[in-house]
Protein backbone atom coordinates (compact mmCIF):
# COMPACT_ATOMS: atom_id res chain seq x y z
CA UNK A 1 0.00 0.00 0.00
CA UNK A 2 1.34 3.44 -0.96
CA UNK A 3 1.14 6.28 1.53
CA UNK A 4 0.13 9.70 0.23
CA UNK A 5 0.39 13.29 1.45
CA UNK A 6 -1.99 15.75 -0.21
CA UNK A 7 -0.80 19.33 0.15
CA UNK A 8 -3.38 21.82 -1.02
CA UNK A 9 -6.02 19.18 -0.31
CA UNK A 10 -8.99 21.56 -0.43
CA UNK A 11 -8.21 22.96 -3.88
CA UNK A 12 -9.13 21.63 -7.31
CA UNK A 13 -6.22 19.17 -7.57
CA UNK A 14 -6.47 18.22 -3.92
CA UNK A 15 -10.16 17.36 -3.95
CA UNK A 16 -9.75 15.33 -7.13
CA UNK A 17 -6.83 13.49 -5.54
CA UNK A 18 -9.08 12.60 -2.62
CA UNK A 19 -11.58 11.18 -5.12
CA UNK A 20 -8.85 9.12 -6.79
CA UNK A 21 -7.45 7.60 -3.59
CA UNK A 22 -10.88 6.89 -2.11
CA UNK A 23 -11.76 4.73 -5.11
CA UNK A 24 -8.99 2.29 -4.14
CA UNK A 25 -8.54 2.52 -0.36
CA UNK A 26 -6.83 -0.87 -0.35
CA UNK A 27 -3.99 0.56 -2.48
CA UNK A 28 -3.53 4.10 -1.15
CA UNK A 29 -3.56 5.49 2.39
CA UNK A 30 -3.56 9.24 2.97
CA UNK A 31 -1.30 9.96 5.95
CA UNK A 32 -1.31 13.77 5.73
CA UNK A 33 -3.40 16.58 4.28
CA UNK A 34 -2.87 20.31 4.31
CA UNK A 35 -4.54 23.56 3.27
CA UNK A 36 -4.01 27.23 3.97
CA UNK A 37 -7.29 28.29 5.54
CA UNK A 38 -10.26 26.21 4.28
CA UNK A 39 -11.12 24.96 7.76
CA UNK A 40 -14.56 23.48 7.02
CA UNK A 41 -13.44 21.33 4.10
CA UNK A 42 -10.17 20.40 5.79
CA UNK A 43 -12.08 19.13 8.83
CA UNK A 44 -14.46 17.16 6.60
CA UNK A 45 -11.53 15.60 4.72
CA UNK A 46 -9.87 14.65 8.01
CA UNK A 47 -12.94 12.66 9.03
CA UNK A 48 -13.18 11.11 5.57
CA UNK A 49 -9.50 10.11 5.28
CA UNK A 50 -8.34 9.79 8.92
CA UNK A 51 -4.81 11.08 8.25
CA UNK A 52 -2.11 11.01 10.88
CA UNK A 53 -1.34 14.71 10.42
CA UNK A 54 -3.26 17.79 9.26
CA UNK A 55 -1.34 20.95 8.29
CA UNK A 56 -2.97 24.38 8.45
CA UNK A 57 -1.08 27.24 6.86
CA UNK A 58 -2.98 30.06 8.60
CA UNK A 59 -2.09 30.05 12.33
CA UNK A 60 -4.97 32.40 13.16
CA UNK A 61 -7.46 29.59 12.45
CA UNK A 62 -5.81 26.97 14.62
CA UNK A 63 -8.41 27.02 17.41
CA UNK A 64 -11.23 26.90 14.88
CA UNK A 65 -9.92 23.63 13.44
CA UNK A 66 -8.40 21.98 16.47
CA UNK A 67 -11.60 20.69 18.05
CA UNK A 68 -12.99 19.37 14.79
CA UNK A 69 -10.36 16.75 13.95
CA UNK A 70 -10.69 13.00 14.58
CA UNK A 71 -9.16 11.67 17.78
CA UNK A 72 -5.49 10.88 17.33
CA UNK A 73 -4.95 13.25 14.39
CA UNK A 74 -2.07 15.67 14.93
CA UNK A 75 -2.47 19.31 13.91
CA UNK A 76 0.49 21.44 12.87
CA UNK A 77 0.22 25.07 11.80
CA UNK A 78 2.23 27.85 10.21
CA UNK A 79 4.46 28.52 7.23
CA UNK A 80 6.56 25.37 7.65
CA UNK A 81 3.64 23.00 8.14
CA UNK A 82 3.32 22.14 4.44
CA UNK A 83 7.01 21.24 4.18
CA UNK A 84 6.70 19.15 7.34
CA UNK A 85 4.10 16.82 5.83
CA UNK A 86 5.69 16.64 2.37
CA UNK A 87 8.37 14.07 3.07
CA UNK A 88 6.51 11.63 5.30
CA UNK A 89 4.71 9.63 2.59
CA UNK A 90 5.72 7.59 -0.43
CA UNK A 91 4.09 10.19 -2.68
CA UNK A 92 3.42 13.86 -2.00
CA UNK A 93 0.86 15.57 -4.22
CA UNK A 94 1.71 19.25 -4.54
CA UNK A 95 -1.60 20.91 -5.33
CA UNK A 96 -0.71 24.25 -3.73
CA UNK A 97 -1.49 27.24 -5.93
CA UNK A 98 1.33 29.50 -7.07
CA UNK A 99 4.78 30.20 -5.62
CA UNK A 100 3.61 29.07 -2.16
CA UNK A 101 4.13 25.48 -3.32
CA UNK A 102 7.94 25.87 -3.37
CA UNK A 103 8.48 24.49 0.14
CA UNK A 104 6.46 21.37 -0.73
CA UNK A 105 8.48 20.69 -3.88
CA UNK A 106 11.87 21.11 -2.21
CA UNK A 107 10.98 19.23 0.99
CA UNK A 108 9.58 16.24 -0.91
CA UNK A 109 12.61 15.87 -3.16
CA UNK A 110 15.12 16.40 -0.38
CA UNK A 111 13.37 13.61 1.53
CA UNK A 112 13.97 11.30 -1.43
CA UNK A 113 10.26 10.85 -2.17
CA UNK A 114 8.06 10.94 -5.25
CA UNK A 115 6.63 14.36 -6.04
CA UNK A 116 3.33 14.34 -7.93
CA UNK A 117 3.74 17.86 -9.21
CA UNK A 118 0.75 20.02 -10.04
CA UNK A 119 2.44 23.23 -8.87
CA UNK A 120 4.44 24.39 -11.86
CA UNK A 121 5.46 27.74 -10.34
CA UNK A 122 7.81 26.15 -7.78
CA UNK A 123 9.80 24.29 -10.45
CA UNK A 124 9.83 27.31 -12.75
CA UNK A 125 10.83 29.94 -10.18
CA UNK A 126 13.37 27.81 -8.36
CA UNK A 127 14.69 25.56 -11.10
CA UNK A 128 18.38 25.53 -10.02
CA UNK A 129 17.43 24.75 -6.40
CA UNK A 130 14.84 22.14 -7.39
CA UNK A 131 17.21 20.37 -9.77
CA UNK A 132 19.76 19.95 -6.99
CA UNK A 133 17.08 18.56 -4.67
CA UNK A 134 15.94 16.27 -7.47
CA UNK A 135 19.38 14.63 -7.44
CA UNK A 136 18.65 13.20 -3.96
CA UNK A 137 18.62 9.42 -3.96
CA UNK A 138 15.05 8.15 -4.36
CA UNK A 139 13.66 11.54 -5.39
CA UNK A 140 11.59 11.72 -8.55
CA UNK A 141 9.04 14.01 -10.19
CA UNK A 142 6.00 12.61 -11.94
CA UNK A 143 4.10 15.57 -13.43
CA UNK A 144 0.38 16.01 -12.87
CA UNK A 145 -0.07 18.81 -15.42
CA UNK A 146 -1.96 17.15 -18.27
CA UNK A 147 0.58 18.24 -20.88
CA UNK A 148 3.67 17.02 -19.03
CA UNK A 149 1.95 13.88 -17.87
CA UNK A 150 1.23 13.22 -21.54
CA UNK A 151 4.89 13.78 -22.45
CA UNK A 152 5.97 11.50 -19.61
CA UNK A 153 3.70 8.78 -21.02
CA UNK A 154 4.86 9.34 -24.59
CA UNK A 155 8.48 8.88 -23.53
CA UNK A 156 7.57 5.47 -22.14
CA UNK A 157 8.22 3.82 -18.76
CA UNK A 158 9.55 0.69 -20.47
CA UNK A 159 12.96 2.37 -20.87
CA UNK A 160 13.12 3.07 -17.14
CA UNK A 161 12.34 -0.56 -16.44
CA UNK A 162 14.96 -1.67 -18.95
CA UNK A 163 17.71 -0.35 -16.67
CA UNK A 164 18.26 3.20 -17.95
CA UNK A 165 19.09 5.46 -15.01
CA UNK A 166 16.04 7.62 -15.67
CA UNK A 167 13.52 8.31 -18.38
CA UNK A 168 14.73 11.91 -18.48
CA UNK A 169 18.35 10.83 -19.06
CA UNK A 170 17.40 8.43 -21.84
CA UNK A 171 15.52 11.03 -23.81
CA UNK A 172 17.93 13.93 -23.51
CA UNK A 173 19.81 12.57 -26.53
CA UNK A 174 19.03 15.26 -29.17
CA UNK A 175 19.64 12.90 -32.06
CA UNK A 176 16.56 10.87 -31.03
CA UNK A 177 14.12 13.60 -30.01
CA UNK A 178 13.18 16.12 -32.71
CA UNK A 179 10.61 18.17 -30.80
CA UNK A 180 7.96 18.23 -28.11
CA UNK A 181 4.61 19.69 -28.99
CA UNK A 182 2.58 21.03 -26.07
CA UNK A 183 -1.11 21.49 -26.75
CA UNK A 184 -3.06 24.49 -25.50
CA UNK A 185 -6.84 24.65 -25.50
CA UNK A 186 -6.67 28.35 -26.38
CA UNK A 187 -8.82 29.18 -23.36
CA UNK A 188 -12.09 31.10 -23.48
CA UNK A 189 -10.76 33.81 -25.80
CA UNK A 190 -9.37 31.73 -28.65
CA UNK A 191 -9.88 33.49 -31.99
CA UNK A 192 -10.65 36.90 -30.50
CA UNK A 193 -8.59 39.98 -31.32
CA UNK A 194 -6.73 42.11 -28.82
CA UNK A 195 -9.17 44.96 -29.35
CA UNK A 196 -12.11 42.65 -28.59
CA UNK A 197 -10.49 41.59 -25.33
CA UNK A 198 -9.98 45.03 -23.81
CA UNK A 199 -13.31 44.97 -21.98
CA UNK A 200 -13.67 41.29 -21.03
CA UNK A 201 -14.84 40.57 -17.48
CA UNK A 202 -13.40 38.33 -14.80
CA UNK A 203 -16.33 35.93 -15.20
CA UNK A 204 -15.70 35.66 -18.93
CA UNK A 205 -12.03 34.88 -18.33
CA UNK A 206 -12.96 32.22 -15.76
CA UNK A 207 -15.30 30.42 -18.19
CA UNK A 208 -12.84 27.84 -19.50
CA UNK A 209 -14.36 25.79 -22.33
CA UNK A 210 -12.90 22.38 -21.48
CA UNK A 211 -11.19 22.27 -18.06
CA UNK A 212 -12.47 22.91 -14.55
CA UNK A 213 -9.61 24.52 -12.61
CA UNK A 214 -8.93 27.05 -9.87
CA UNK A 215 -9.18 30.78 -10.68
CA UNK A 216 -5.47 31.52 -10.96
CA UNK A 217 -4.66 28.76 -13.43
CA UNK A 218 -7.87 29.49 -15.37
CA UNK A 219 -6.83 33.11 -15.89
CA UNK A 220 -3.36 31.92 -16.88
CA UNK A 221 -5.02 29.67 -19.47
CA UNK A 222 -6.95 32.61 -20.87
CA UNK A 223 -3.74 34.63 -21.39
CA UNK A 224 -1.68 31.58 -22.52
CA UNK A 225 0.69 32.29 -19.63
CA UNK A 226 -0.19 28.85 -18.36
CA UNK A 227 1.20 27.38 -21.55
CA UNK A 228 4.24 29.64 -21.31
CA UNK A 229 4.95 28.39 -17.81
CA UNK A 230 4.50 24.84 -19.08
CA UNK A 231 7.11 25.45 -21.78
CA UNK A 232 9.61 26.34 -19.04
CA UNK A 233 8.43 23.37 -17.00
CA UNK A 234 8.96 21.01 -19.95
CA UNK A 235 12.49 22.33 -20.37
CA UNK A 236 13.24 21.69 -16.69
CA UNK A 237 11.49 18.32 -16.42
CA UNK A 238 12.85 16.70 -19.55
CA UNK A 239 16.06 18.57 -20.31
CA UNK A 240 14.84 19.65 -23.75
CA UNK A 241 16.16 22.77 -25.47
CA UNK A 242 13.66 25.59 -25.99
CA UNK A 243 14.16 25.34 -29.74
CA UNK A 244 12.75 21.80 -29.53
CA UNK A 245 9.56 22.86 -27.73
CA UNK A 246 6.56 24.06 -29.74
CA UNK A 247 3.03 25.06 -28.77
CA UNK A 248 -0.04 24.27 -30.83
CA UNK A 249 -3.62 25.29 -30.09
CA UNK A 250 -5.96 22.32 -29.85
CA UNK A 251 -9.44 23.45 -28.70
CA UNK A 252 -10.88 19.98 -28.03
CA UNK A 253 -8.26 19.24 -25.33
CA UNK A 254 -8.19 15.59 -26.39
CA UNK A 255 -4.54 15.35 -27.48
CA UNK A 256 -2.69 16.40 -24.34
CA UNK A 257 0.75 16.69 -25.93
CA UNK A 258 3.02 14.97 -28.44
CA UNK A 259 6.59 13.82 -28.94
CA UNK A 260 8.11 13.74 -32.41
CA UNK A 261 11.17 11.58 -33.00
CA UNK A 262 14.06 12.00 -35.41
CA UNK A 263 12.50 9.60 -37.93
CA UNK A 264 9.29 11.65 -38.12
CA UNK A 265 7.18 9.35 -35.92
CA UNK A 266 4.89 11.24 -33.54
CA UNK A 267 3.51 9.72 -30.35
CA UNK A 268 0.69 11.42 -28.45
CA UNK A 269 -1.56 10.77 -25.46
CA UNK A 270 -5.31 11.22 -25.95
CA UNK A 271 -8.20 11.25 -23.50
CA UNK A 272 -11.18 13.37 -22.61
CA UNK A 273 -10.27 16.19 -20.19
CA UNK A 274 -10.18 14.75 -16.68
CA UNK A 275 -7.44 15.69 -14.21
CA UNK A 276 -8.00 12.46 -12.31
CA UNK A 277 -6.17 10.62 -15.10
CA UNK A 278 -2.80 12.37 -14.56
CA UNK A 279 -3.33 12.26 -10.77
CA UNK A 280 -3.91 8.51 -10.90
CA UNK A 281 -0.94 8.11 -13.24
CA UNK A 282 1.38 9.95 -10.83
CA UNK A 283 0.20 7.85 -7.89
CA UNK A 284 0.42 4.46 -9.63
CA UNK A 285 3.51 4.95 -11.85
CA UNK A 286 5.18 2.86 -13.24
CA UNK A 287 1.96 0.83 -13.10
CA UNK A 288 -1.39 2.07 -14.36
CA UNK A 289 -4.21 3.26 -12.14
CA UNK A 290 -7.13 0.84 -12.41
CA UNK A 291 -9.86 3.28 -13.45
CA UNK A 292 -10.61 4.55 -17.00
CA UNK A 293 -10.73 8.31 -16.43
CA UNK A 294 -11.16 10.18 -19.71
CA UNK A 295 -11.66 7.07 -21.86
CA UNK A 296 -12.66 8.01 -25.42
CA UNK A 297 -15.67 6.81 -27.35
CA UNK A 298 -13.99 6.67 -30.75
CA UNK A 299 -17.29 6.34 -32.59
CA UNK A 300 -18.40 9.81 -31.49
CA UNK A 301 -15.11 11.69 -31.10
CA UNK A 302 -15.38 13.83 -34.21
CA UNK A 303 -12.59 16.08 -35.47
CA UNK A 304 -9.32 17.12 -33.85
CA UNK A 305 -8.19 20.63 -34.80
CA UNK A 306 -4.77 22.24 -34.46
CA UNK A 307 -3.47 25.74 -35.18
CA UNK A 308 -0.65 28.11 -34.29
CA UNK A 309 -1.10 30.42 -31.27
CA UNK A 310 -1.83 34.11 -31.87
CA UNK A 311 1.30 35.60 -30.32
CA UNK A 312 0.31 39.19 -31.02
CA UNK A 313 -2.85 38.86 -28.92
CA UNK A 314 -1.58 36.38 -26.33
CA UNK A 315 1.78 37.98 -25.58
CA UNK A 316 2.43 36.07 -22.37
CA UNK A 317 3.57 33.02 -24.31
CA UNK A 318 6.49 34.87 -25.91
CA UNK A 319 7.33 36.52 -22.58
CA UNK A 320 7.64 33.08 -21.02
CA UNK A 321 9.86 31.76 -23.83
CA UNK A 322 12.13 34.79 -23.38
CA UNK A 323 12.37 34.35 -19.60
CA UNK A 324 13.06 30.65 -20.00
CA UNK A 325 15.85 31.23 -22.48
CA UNK A 326 17.39 33.87 -20.19
CA UNK A 327 17.28 31.41 -17.31
CA UNK A 328 18.64 32.10 -13.85
CA UNK A 329 16.27 34.28 -11.87
CA UNK A 330 14.26 35.42 -14.93
CA UNK A 331 11.59 32.68 -14.64
CA UNK A 332 11.17 33.55 -10.94
CA UNK A 333 10.52 37.16 -11.89
CA UNK A 334 8.12 36.09 -14.62
CA UNK A 335 6.13 33.88 -12.26
CA UNK A 336 5.98 36.51 -9.52
CA UNK A 337 4.96 39.31 -11.88
CA UNK A 338 2.24 37.15 -13.37
CA UNK A 339 0.83 36.26 -9.94
CA UNK A 340 0.65 39.94 -9.02
CA UNK A 341 -1.01 40.85 -12.32
CA UNK A 342 -3.55 38.01 -12.14
CA UNK A 343 -4.40 38.94 -8.55
CA UNK A 344 -4.99 42.54 -9.65
CA UNK A 345 -7.24 41.41 -12.50
CA UNK A 346 -9.26 39.04 -10.30
CA UNK A 347 -9.68 41.91 -7.84
CA UNK A 348 -11.12 44.12 -10.56
CA UNK A 349 -8.26 46.61 -10.52
CA UNK A 350 -6.91 46.16 -14.06
CA UNK A 351 -8.08 45.06 -17.49
CA UNK A 352 -7.37 41.58 -18.81
CA UNK A 353 -5.08 43.05 -21.49
CA UNK A 354 -3.00 44.77 -18.80
CA UNK A 355 -1.82 41.44 -17.37
CA UNK A 356 0.72 41.04 -20.16
CA UNK A 357 1.69 44.72 -19.91
CA UNK A 358 2.56 44.36 -16.21
CA UNK A 359 4.57 41.20 -16.78
CA UNK A 360 6.41 42.73 -19.73
CA UNK A 361 7.34 45.92 -17.86
CA UNK A 362 8.38 43.98 -14.77
CA UNK A 363 10.72 41.82 -16.84
CA UNK A 364 12.33 44.96 -18.22
CA UNK A 365 13.41 45.73 -14.64
CA UNK A 366 14.74 42.20 -14.02
CA UNK A 367 17.96 42.16 -12.01
CA UNK A 368 19.67 38.79 -12.60
CA UNK A 369 20.82 36.92 -9.51
CA UNK A 370 22.17 33.43 -8.87
CA UNK A 371 19.69 31.04 -7.27
CA UNK A 372 21.75 28.83 -4.96
CA UNK A 373 19.46 28.34 -1.98
CA UNK A 374 15.74 28.68 -1.35
CA UNK A 375 16.40 32.06 0.29
CA UNK A 376 17.78 33.36 -3.03
CA UNK A 377 14.55 32.34 -4.76
CA UNK A 378 12.47 34.00 -2.06
CA UNK A 379 14.47 37.19 -2.45
CA UNK A 380 14.08 37.23 -6.25
CA UNK A 381 10.36 36.59 -5.87
CA UNK A 382 10.03 39.41 -3.33
CA UNK A 383 11.86 41.96 -5.50
CA UNK A 384 9.87 41.03 -8.58
CA UNK A 385 6.59 41.39 -6.69
CA UNK A 386 7.59 44.82 -5.43
CA UNK A 387 8.29 45.98 -8.98
CA UNK A 388 5.09 44.41 -10.36
CA UNK A 389 2.92 45.90 -7.60
CA UNK A 390 4.33 49.37 -8.24
CA UNK A 391 3.54 48.97 -11.94
CA UNK A 392 0.03 47.69 -11.19
CA UNK A 393 -0.64 50.56 -8.78
CA UNK A 394 0.47 53.05 -11.42
CA UNK A 395 -2.01 51.50 -13.85
CA UNK A 396 -4.86 51.68 -11.35
CA UNK A 397 -3.84 55.18 -10.74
Amino acid sequence: MKTVSIVGSTGSIGTQTVDVVMRHPDEYRVVAIGAHSSVDLLAAQAHQLHPEVVALGDPSRREELMGRLPEGTELIVGEQSFAAISGIADVAVNGVVGFAGLSVTVATLRAGRRLALANKESLIAAAPVVQRARATEGAEIVPVDSEHCAIHQCLGPQHHRAGVASVDEFYQAPRQLRRMLLTASGGPFRGRSLNELRQVTVNEALAHPTWKMGPKITIDSSTLMNMGLEVIEAHELFGVDYDQIEVVVHPQSIVHSMVEWSDGATICQLSYPDMRLPIGYALAYPDRYQEPFGAIDWTTLGSLDFSSPDLATFRCLDLAFAAGREGGSAPAWLSAANEVAVEAFLGGGIAWTTIADIVDETMQHHQPTDLIEVEDVLDADRRAREVARDIALAVVG
